[in-house]
């Protein structure tokens, strides 16, 4: 397939509540440099697609009050392919927009879209199995994700059930669930023919369009009445986002729809969503507490993430399995099994008297 027909959408436009109080409204974690890498999370998912994927080929779908920063720390993509969402609205609609603007330069162009904060160690696993996405597509008119073996009853992933077949590389899914409940998720486990949805799809334009004209006609008919890569887009797409319905796309489109197929991948994968997977992920002392500063002392405490600001000093005695993050505005500590309620905490500290200065 000729590199020009690949495309990439990077998807950037979230808050990263669950990240809090690290990610906020102004800073979320996307843009941030979690693990101390040198490199912010939205820049690696570029560096790693980049290998791949010419940068003006390249996509960003953000908020559009996070246009600046994206710009800043991705200066090599065009300008013109950092898009801003005039108001948040979940990624079915993201997905039909960028759809939209990449038919109009291209309408044989294979696209893969990947979530701006998401951890791949295992990089040339991923150039390969993205390259043989690739390769199905341009002659398929198929759906493609990425599939992760749990390793937990997650209930913050969502769930794909395949068709095993003996000596195969892609697999028809049969089921497809957005995050379960934990009693679901754990018979997802237990029965070893479920992946985790790592939030990456590959397809190409005719397949996803089509899919959104049958299982979402009136969103599909809401873009179809702005002109896109013109001058007027920007004034087209603030009047009907206002009206488009709020869906993720596996809702709308990979549930329902009958030609998702999906690619088993070892690659070393973590979406950084919670505190315990950035735990997951962290270097870790004799006790199995992770944090980077030499003034931390710890005492009769075990599988604890640590993280305060401006290196200050902190003794901690008798934590177990705790999460304690504090930054200038904010200190939080919750066990690390509550991690999933950090969304519904700032929500909650969202309707205190001026808590919005938290967020």
């Amino acid at each position: 397939m000729e590199i020009n027909n690949q495309y990439c959408v990077i998807m950037a436009g979230g808050i990263g509540s669950r990240f809090w109080p690290m990610s906020t409204q102004k800073n979320p974690k996307q843009f941030q440099d979690i693990l101390g890498t040198g490199r912010t999370m939205i820049q690696q998912t570029f560096d790693r697609i980049n290998k791949l994927i010419p940068a003006e080929n390249i996509f960003v779908i953000t908020n559009k009050e996070y246009i600046e920063i994206s710009h800043h720390q991705l200066p090599e993509i065009p300008l013109e392919n950092i898009v801003g969402e005039p108001v948040m609205k979940n990624t079915a609609a993201c997905n039909l927009y960028m759809l939209n603007k990449i038919e109009q330069k291209n309408p044989r162009a294979n696209i893969i879209i990947l979530p701006a904060d998401h951890l791949i160690l295992k990089e040339e696993v991923f150039i390969n199995k993205v390259e043989k996405a690739f390769e199905i597509t341009e002659n398929n008119d198929y759906l493609i994700t990425l599939g992760i073996k749990p390793t937990r009853p997650d209930t913050g992933y969502g769930y794909i059930q395949f068709m095993d077949k003996k000596n195969e590389s892609v697999f028809k899914v049969k089921t497809f669930t957005e995050k379960p409940d934990l009693e679901i998720a754990k018979t997802f486990l237990e029965s070893g023919d479920f992946l985790w949805n790592a939030g990456i799809f590959i397809w190409n334009v005719k397949s996803i369009k089509k899919a959104f004209e049958n299982l979402m006609p009136e969103m599909t008919q809401q873009f179809s009445e702005c002109e896109y890569n013109s001058e007027g887009e920007n004034a087209c797409i603030e009047r009907i986002y206002p009206k488009v319905n709020k869906i993720s796309i596996d809702n709308g489109i990979l549930e329902k729809a009958k030609n998702v197929y999906v690619i088993p991948a070892d690659l070393g994968w973590s979406d950084l969503g919670t505190w315990t997977s950035v735990y997951e992920n962290a270097t870790k002392d004799e006790n199995q507490n992770a944090f980077k500063s030499k003034h931390i002392l710890t005492y009769n405490s075990k599988g604890t993430i640590i993280k305060l600001k401006n290196n200050k000093a902190a003794i901690i005695d008798g934590l177990e399995n705790y999460i304690v993050i504090d930054t200038e505005k904010a200190l939080l500590i919750c066990p690390k099994e509550n991690d999933q309620l950090i969304k519904d905490y700032v929500l909650e500290l969202k309707n205190f008297k001026k808590g919005e200065k938290f967020m």
